[in-house]
């Protein structure tokens, strides 16, 4: 292994990783509002309602990430709708977030005991003021650990875009290697930056949960 190469290589690839991490952050802060659209519209009575979730969820859950990015990138501008790397990329992943984090969202929610529901009816609380006063902020400590493996997941999953000539961590080792022809140390210093960030993202979740458990 040539240590040299590595060393004139890495700085370009730990660049690159400032725009994986961006991806993963914008992907799951879109997402989750979306989520909570969709969370809310799964548990509403409403038959309507439910079911437009219903459909939501089984469509972006019951198809490959990669395929709904090669549709927003590819299949999109036969219908006169071009999307840029970045956009298809940003649009692709928060959509496909937003299904996996409704569901949590909503196992969130139905995890509040419903007398918290039955008090806040007896101080004069409507629906709304219910949901984002009370069972909200408690739902998102419940959730935390699995929002933890959501966002790690989805940082990982952002190595797709490289498919739609998005530049970032992925497609950096990509062009290394295919310029160099050494796809074994430039895979491996992608794995262990992936490793990296993944470990520290993991800490600072933990760190969050610790915290949060003290009260």
């Amino acid at each position: 292994m040539d240590i040299q190469f590595l060393l004139d290589k890495f700085p370009v690839m730990l660049t690159s990783c400032i725009m994986t991490i961006e991806l993963t952050v914008l992907s799951l802060l879109f997402g989750t509002i979306i989520a909570v659209i969709i969370a809310l519209c799964r548990i509403s009575s409403i038959v309507y309602v439910n079911s437009i979730a219903k459909f939501y969820l089984w469509i972006f859950r019951g198809t490959p990430l990669i395929l709904q990015l090669f549709a927003l990138y590819y299949a999109f501008p036969t219908f006169g709708i071009e999307l840029s790397p970045y956009s298809a990329a940003i649009i692709g992943l928060s959509l496909n977030c937003s299904a996996y984090m409704a569901e949590i969202i909503r196992g969130g929610i139905i995890s509040i005991p419903k007398g918290q529901f039955e008090a806040s009816n007896v101080l004069g609380l409507n629906y709304s003021q219910t949901m984002f006063s009370v069972v909200l902020p408690q739902t998102c400590r419940n959730i935390l650990p699995a929002v933890g493996n959501q966002f790690i997941g989805m940082l990982k999953d952002t190595s797709l875009v490289s498919t739609i000539a998005m530049v970032e961590l992925m497609r950096t080792a990509q062009a290394i290697g295919s310029s160099t022809f050494r796809y074994g140390e430039v895979y491996l210093s992608a794995a262990i930056l992936y490793l990296l960030m993944t470990s520290i993202f993991s800490l600072a979740f933990n760190k969050i949960e610790r915290k949060l458990d003290k009260y």
